[in-house]
């Protein structure tokens, strides 16, 4: 699609489940081009979402990342934490837009025109490019949350409620990435406060 009619963008977010860290979205228009091997990013290995990203990158016509910090997710929740993440990497693509398919049953509010696709990420290229270079980038981010709270080893969960994640928070209780307002995470919180931790 040429952009004198406007281009195609798949979006997708990584991070709504973990119990720390932020939600990540991320906005990718492929144009003509094709990337073989992609899909849903759950079911591509570390290393190759990796070697993808980078082909994806170099090969798009345009691509964007948003996000929302923990402390968004716990004052909006995490449903509208991510589809303001969603609306920042849309912004962020800055080339005309003919549609925008967003992965899931809900999109965000922007003048645009928008399709929701369930289990886009493995139908739509340009959503399963979208679905990789987010889990890739919020990957490496709670990568580099572990050298600032080592304790809880974020570089093995990446915030979600593993048995190691969650020993982790009884042992050591919350750090500042922490989400507040998820159940886990409330419980050890409200533990602290009933003992005057």
């Amino acid at each position: 699609m040429d952009n004198a009619h406007g281009f195609l963008a798949g979006v997708d977010e990584a991070g709504r489940g973990p119990l720390a860290g932020p939600v990540v979205a991320a906005a990718v228009v492929l144009g003509t081009c094709s990337i073989s091997g992609i899909g849903d990013s759950k079911k591509i290995s570390e290393k190759n979402r990796e070697s993808l990203v980078e082909e994806i990158k170099a090969k798009c016509v345009a691509y964007a990342v948003g996000s929302s910090s923990p402390v968004e997710i716990d004052c909006l929740n995490i449903h509208n934490a991510t589809l303001l993440a969603m609306k920042r990497a849309i912004i962020g693509l800055r080339v005309p837009l003919k549609l925008v398919m967003v992965d899931g049953k809900f999109t965000p509010n922007l003048p645009l025109r928008m399709e929701n696709v369930v289990r886009g990420d493995e139908f739509v290229e340009d959503i399963s490019a979208a679905s990789i270079l987010a889990k890739v980038t919020r990957d490496k981010i709670m990568c580099k949350y572990h050298l600032r709270y080592s304790d809880f080893d974020f570089h093995k969960h990446k915030g979600y409620p593993t048995r190691l994640h969650l020993k982790a928070l009884r042992n050591h209780g919350l750090c500042p990435i922490h989400r507040i307002s998820f159940r886990p995470v409330k419980a050890v919180l409200s533990e602290e406060e009933s003992t005057g931790q």
